[in-house]
């Protein structure tokens, strides 16, 4: 899983998504804006982050393990069940690719 830069700064988050709530743009494929970082906190059950562009592949998240997106790269994720989830925006503390505040 990337690492993201450590001169990032948490600028917004969603709020708690469950099976029922999850908006239908997170569940197929979709990008965050240049310079935007997103990190993905599941609370309860588990969730499949699917990273589909450049070397597809899959890592399924729970509370003990956070999905990390790079900007620009194309995601998924699929609900296995009950889940409980968040999503945080993080951007560059400074410098150049700062993103708009809508963040996505």
């Amino acid at each position: 899983m990337p690492t993201p830069l450590p001169d990032l700064e948490r600028y917004k988050q969603t709020p708690v998504f469950d099976e029922g709530s999850i908006p239908a743009g997170l569940l197929r494929r979709h990008t965050t804006k240049a310079g935007v970082w997103a990190r993905i906190h599941v609370l309860e059950g588990e969730l499949v982050f699917r990273i589909l562009e450049p070397t597809p592949h899959a890592i399924r998240l729970s509370p003990s393990r956070v999905g990390e997106v790079e900007p620009e790269v194309p995601h998924e994720v699929e609900v296995c069940g009950p889940v409980r989830f968040y999503v945080e925006f993080l951007r560059p503390t400074q410098g150049p690719g700062r993103a708009t505040a809508d963040g996505t």
